[in-house]
């Protein structure tokens, strides 16, 4: 029997934001030094404002987003270039969490998908460079679906997409609002802080 696994991106697959401060890894700490860009300012004026509220639901494109506020935060450099500083600086891949996610997929009795909060740029980038995309099945992530976790909608546009499923999908994500919304989606989510909730629970568990 095949059950679907879903895992979010951030705090799960990647080692950066994490919902728990602890946990945190930040990609920004040389931010100011590298780019003349205070972290303290990008958060406020640019990602707590035009990142989450457009460019992480599809309103708008990440290069719009950056080409209209970098100027004001005393970065000159090209657009381009500071995305692709971001990209590489939040990219610490979880290796212990994907390795055991390849277990998984050698088990051959599940479907691996992503499930994220993500722009467009980015999710091509985990997918394409960092290659999540030859451990899962498919991201699915807010820009694509046009909402953010943990919106109904979202967990509703993929499971639309996955079809019908005998076992509830089981998901781990990092943010207790999410996880309750993926248990309200009728899936059985789990909080993850650390890889033990993973490889601890009875399902992963009897397959590694």
């Amino acid at each position: 029997m095949t059950r679907t696994i879903l895992f979010d991106v951030d705090g799960v697959l990647i080692n950066g934001y994490h919902s728990n401060p602890e946990r945190v890894v930040p990609w920004d700490k040389d931010l100011l030094a590298d780019t003349g860009v205070d972290p303290d300012r990008l958060r406020k004026e640019f990602i707590f404002d035009i990142f989450i509220k457009k460019v992480i639901v599809g309103e708008m494109a990440l290069m719009d987003a950056l080409e209209k506020r970098l100027p004001a935060l005393g970065y000159t450099g090209s657009p381009m270039a500071f995305a692709r500083y971001w990209l590489e600086k939040d990219s610490n891949l979880n290796q212990p969490v994907l390795d055991v996610v390849g277990k998984l997929r050698a088990a051959g009795d599940c479907r691996l998908y992503i499930a994220t909060n993500q722009e467009h740029m980015r999710a091509n980038w985990l997918w394409s460079v960092l290659k999540l995309g030859d451990l899962f099945d498919d991201i699915f992530y807010s820009a694509r679906i046009g909402t953010r976790k943990p919106d109904p909608r979202y967990y509703q546009f993929i499971a639309d997409r996955i079809g019908p499923v005998t076992d509830a999908p089981l998901f781990f994500d990092d943010t207790e609002a999410v996880v309750l919304g993926a248990r309200k989606a009728g899936w059985e989510a789990v909080q993850f802080d650390t890889i033990d909730d993973m490889i601890d629970h009875p399902w992963v568990k009897a397959r590694l």
